[in-house]
């Protein structure tokens, strides 16, 4: 990959899309992790009003740092950046007592909860501040195996990198000057107050999965892990359609109306 000319494509293509929109900036959730450290970079370089959020939930050490020292770092590199740090906890334990249920009983629903929670504060801020809502999820993530939270993470206005696997968006990153830090750090969506990385819930690696992606051979000759890999490639495939396919509308014929 050429990371200069692909940098230069998505800045020029986020510019592009926010001057037809006539809003004025974005605002970017940012987590700590690699893909909103790259979108958040490549929308600061833009030139246009760039808004970064933080938005912990009960969240580890580690994630929390690294978020804010990404934000510091990128507000002293362009004038164009400003952050928020907006503390969803209360919020979050507020909402969890509403619930006739034990909400932490069913781990998905929990942290599926917090994303959308996060969705909504990220809506509101650019709401207010005439912004776009730039998604920050990669290609493996969001048209392979549907690693993200409907109506959470997923719900956003434009989506820079989706279109770029995940080695890739770390060749970017590199490129891009994130700092090392979050380059190390290993993946997570940080919805898990343990910390859990993406590899340890899905039972892949990136790179594995980016294979079983483009997987088209014979699967006689695969070796016992590549089977393992392409099963659980294919499964979170299928049970996750309803993420990557749009809503199923049903049209009512004619002769009824």
């Amino acid at each position: 990959m050429k990371a200069e000319e692909v940098s230069s494509y998505i800045r020029e293509w986020l510019a592009d899309y926010l001057k037809s929109t006539g809003l004025s900036g974005f605002v970017v959730g940012i987590s700590g992790g690699i893909d909103s450290a790259l979108v958040s970079t490549l929308c600061a370089q833009t030139g246009a009003k760039t808004i970064l959020l933080t938005m912990p939930i009960r969240q580890t050490t580690a994630e929390y740092e690294r978020a804010v020292q990404h934000m510091d770092e990128l507000k002293m590199r362009y004038p164009n950046v400003s952050s928020l740090e907006i503390n969803l906890t209360e919020t979050f334990e507020t909402f969890e007592r509403a619930m006739p249920f034990n909400l932490n009983a069913n781990h998905l629903a929990m942290a599926n909860s917090r994303s959308r929670l996060r969705m909504t504060t990220l809506y509101a801020v650019a709401q207010v501040n005439g912004c776009l809502v730039v998604g920050t999820g990669n290609k493996v993530e969001d048209f392979g195996v549907g690693f993200y939270t409907k109506y959470g993470d997923g719900g956003v206005d434009i989506s820079p990198i989706a279109d770029i696997n995940k080695t890739q968006v770390f060749e970017l990153a590199r490129h891009s000057g994130v700092i090392p830090v979050i380059l190390e750090a290993k993946p997570t969506d940080g919805l898990f107050e343990d910390g859990r990385s993406d590899e340890d819930q899905i039972g892949a690696t990136y790179p594995e999965l980016e294979w079983a992606m483009e997987f088209s051979g014979d699967e006689t000759v695969l070796t016992e892990r590549e089977q393992q890999v392409l099963a659980i490639y294919r499964r979170l495939n299928r049970i996750n359609q309803h993420k990557m396919q749009p809503i199923p509308v049903c049209f009512i014929p004619k002769m009824y109306l």
